[in-house]
């Protein structure tokens, strides 16, 4: 008998042992696929013989998913969000899962449905806390920490069909959420980042977004997380675009927009206190029209230099010839105009600013001419400086493809008599086309004149990009913008100085500020030379710890603009040590690549501040020696400026790409670099900080991830990985490795994300496939009988060998 029960215990322990295919929640925790007569999948990596060097883990999913369109419906703060995805199976046997689609955070779903092929799926909507149990309970399972960026999300999950080899699923799903508005700022998120577990690249990546309002005009459009197109179709109806090909989302989309009659101004602040290294607060602040205001656009004047040289012959010249009949065809009734070409010699169009109804007089004027001569870009400047009045906001819209070849030739000759002509009224916009232009005299021209610069590469269209960009800025509302913040304190305040405000765009402020508190800002402006001032009270500059998800934003908003900034001093002006050190410090905090910082790609990164200091003597060094030989025309030169006025005018502060992407994360405001094995926090400065040590997949491990979504998200990232929070650098080790007992705050009572659905819930796709096995089938074996046969079978017919003795 004791036999007997110690066969059956011996029996029972090996069925706990074995990889289980049960469910937890209708999650299927991953099982070997089915391989008879077919190939069968690579094993699963071994554990790394020498784990401060090993490489990232692959994506937990093994699917690719070939595109991913999402369409919005926004009315009245009712969003319908339509997901239309197709997943396809690279690999030699099928897959079978479960999909998950974390909800995005705070909103409340009313109802889900999901088609797999046209064919209605069931799923199931999970609470935040039943979410967490089974994003932990996969992470255990699988070693994958990904899922634990959504540990604080709700979620849906659905089984799909199974995926044969080389096959396509396609996935739509549609969701209902109703959105709410503070301070008439309405916030829309959609979950992209899941996309990062997609196995290769995504073909293609888009969302549109349809708002529409009744009643109640809608303001500013802005997305903090991409770089997103916005058309409006008067006051109460706006459509906003996001597109992207080969890329692997790793943020989510995020959207706001305002609602109201009056000016708008929305602040959003982001502040950390227990980072030690940097305790001031980053703002951001949204200006806007208001609604009434787009119908009292300021009469203004327009001049157009338009380079006729004989390069510019050819496609290029007709496409400058329909850009200008798109601007003197949309001039407001009230505008005047003036067009002056150049090449050898100056012609006008006439001795004066014209009446706007002289449009198609001067459209036949532009149609004759031709490209020829040479280019005497002083000359052209000082005739549009003699012609502008002194009244009106005036635009000076410069277009030029070569050097000037005439008259005077000297850059800092031709800035210093078009200063000296110019009003203080006059902005000036340059458009270099193609690689031979002086790139530091039309920076200069347009950073002089409160204006910006544009470079037309040779792939690129000139008629589209001055036709979209005339197309911004034909209605000001407000010129002359100054802000003013009251006692509070701030500094690198980005764009300095402020642009013009437009109807239908808005202006994104970002900057820097130091002790918190309230206060009134006060915006002045000009409308018809009459100052306007706007007070905006009771404006919270937050003292302690503060911010969304989406201000986590901010800080590298406010770096890259920065950054572009600096940038662009030292190629107009020369470069200084201080400049470079900016420089070095900001590129290894937010991770943003530079060409004095190449090194967060291809070397070691210096993140000691000793280091950082190090490196950045060295690269002034070499700047000294060899930017005053650096030509400012050319491919390089080109491609350079237009990368840091990119910058330096940036929406939205841009994922890392290129070589960066596999080795920089950004993970809210944190960024973290992959070196020797592990991901550290660009904020860790290993000379003055020691880690607390936690164990990889231990309670303790888990507790800190539910007691802190920053450190959740980051433990993301993989099994080695040094996070900081609250100024702690926590240090995740190896699993099993013994550590020191960890004093962790309690866990925040979870907040319920989303209500049952109603209608039987249709769940979503999710960027994380968890592959299965078929059922009925056997895992695989290599021409043997499996090893569960033997381990199963045999103990099972001792056991009745025994009864029967």
């Amino acid at each position: 008998m004791k036999m007997r029960l110690g066969v059956i215990a011996f029996f029972f322990l090996l069925l706990l042992a074995l990889p289980s295919s049960a469910l937890a929640d209708g999650i299927i925790i991953p099982e070997p696929p089915i391989c008879v007569d077919r190939p069968c999948p690579p094993p699963p990596p071994p554990p790394c013989p020498n784990p401060p060097f090993c490489p990232p883990r692959p994506p937990m999913a093994q699917l690719d998913i070939r595109y991913h369109k999402v369409r919005v419906t926004i009315q009245d703060q009712l969003a319908i969000t339509h997901v239309d995805q197709i997943f396809y199976n690279p690999n030699e046997w099928q897959v079978e899962g479960t999909y998950i689609f974390p909800i995005p955070v705070d909103a409340t779903v009313s109802s889900f449905t999901l088609w797999v092929d046209g064919k209605p799926v069931e799923g199931k909507v999970l609470n935040a806390e039943e979410a967490r149990q089974t994003y932990e309970e996969i992470v255990r399972k699988s070693n994958d920490p990904a899922l634990l960026e959504y540990a604080d999300r709700g979620a849906v999950q659905a089984r799909i069909f199974p995926i044969p080899p080389q096959g396509e699923r396609r996935i739509e799903l549609e969701y209902v959420q109703a959105l709410t508005a503070e301070n008439g700022l309405v916030r829309y998120v959609y979950p992209l980042s899941t996309e990062k577990f997609s196995r290769s690249l995504l073909e293609q990546v888009s969302i549109s977004v349809d708002v529409r309002s009744t009643g109640t005009p809608i303001r500013a459009a802005y997305s903090p997380s991409h770089n997103v197109s916005v058309s409006r179709d008067g006051d109460f109806h706006v459509n906003i675009g996001y597109e992207a090909q080969n890329v692997r989302p790793d943020t989510d989309f995020v959207l706001y927009y305002s609602l109201g009659e009056s000016e708008a101004f929305h602040l959003f602040t982001y502040r950390d206190p227990s980072d030690p290294s940097d305790p001031d607060g980053f703002f951001l602040i949204l200006l806007a029209p208001r609604a009434e205001a787009t119908s009292q656009t300021l009469p203004k004047d327009v001049i157009v230099v338009l380079d006729h040289s004989g390069s510019m012959e050819g496609e290029k010249f007709q496409q400058a010839q329909e850009a200008l009949r798109y601007i003197l065809r949309h001039l407001n009734p009230e505008d005047r105009f003036n067009i002056i070409a150049f090449s050898t010699g100056v012609e006008s169009y006439a001795s004066n600013l014209r009446q706007a109804s002289e449009a198609e007089e001067a459209i036949a004027w532009v149609e004759g001419l031709s490209a020829q001569g040479s280019t005497d870009i002083n000359r052209a400047l000082l005739e549009a400086a003699s012609i502008a009045g002194r009244e009106r906001p005036t635009y000076l819209i410069f277009l030029t493809d070569g050097l000037p070849t005439e008259g005077v030739t000297d850059s800092q000759a031709i800035l210093d008599n078009f200063a000296s002509a110019a009003p203080d009224n006059l902005r000036l916009f340059a458009f270099g086309v193609g690689y031979d232009v002086d790139t530091f005299l039309l920076d200069s021209l347009a950073q002089n004149h409160h204006g910006s610069s544009t470079y037309v590469l040779p792939e690129e269209r000139l008629d589209e990009k001055l036709s979209a960009f005339y197309a911004r800025i034909n209605a000001p509302v407000l010129v002359n913008l100054e802000l003013d913040f009251g006692d509070l304190r701030t500094y690198d305040v980005y764009p300095q100085p402020l642009p013009d405000l437009f109807a239908g765009s808005q202006i994104v402020v970002v900057g820097r500020y130091r002790d918190g508190s309230t206060t009134t800002v006060t915006l002045r402006g000009e409308v018809n030379s009459q100052t306007r001032v706007f007070r905006f009270p009771e404006q919270t500059f937050a003292q302690g710890w503060t911010g969304t998800d989406e201000a986590a934003l901010i800080p590298r908003l406010w770096a890259t603009r920065k950054i572009g900034h600096l940038l662009n001093q030292i190629r107009l002006h020369g470069p200084d040590q201080e400049t470079v050190d900016q420089i070095v410090r900001l590129s290894v905090r937010y991770g943003i690549v530079t060409p004095y910082t190449s090194y967060l790609v291809t070397e070691e990164v210096p993140l000691s501040a000793a280091e950082q200091e190090r490196v950045a003597r060295q690269q002034f060094q070499q700047l000294q020696a060899t930017l005053p030989f650096a030509p400012a025309y050319g491919q390089e030169a080109v491609e350079k400026a237009a990368a840091q006025g990119g910058m330096a005018e940036a929406q939205s502060a841009a994922p890392p790409s290129g070589e960066a992407v596999e080795k920089v994360r950004v993970v809210g405001s944190h960024t973290y670099i992959f070196q020797e094995g592990v991901w550290v926090d660009t904020g860790f400065d290993p000379d003055v900080m020691s880690t607390v040590k936690v164990a990889f997949l231990s309670d303790e491990y888990f507790a800190l991830a539910k007691s802190n979504p920053d450190l959740a998200a980051a433990f993301a990232l993989g099994q080695r990985v040094i996070a900081l929070a609250d100024g702690v650098p926590y240090e995740v080790v190896a699993a099993g490795t013994t550590v020191e007992p960890l004093n962790i705050p309690p866990t925040p009572t979870p907040t319920l994300r989303s209500s049952p659905p109603t209608k039987p819930a249709l769940p979503p796709n999710t960027s994380s496939t968890t592959p299965q096995p078929v059922p009925g089938t056997a895992p695989c074996a290599s021409g043997a009988l499996p090893l569960a046969f033997f381990i199963l079978v045999i103990p099972i017919l001792l056991y009745f060998r025994m009864k029967i003795i």
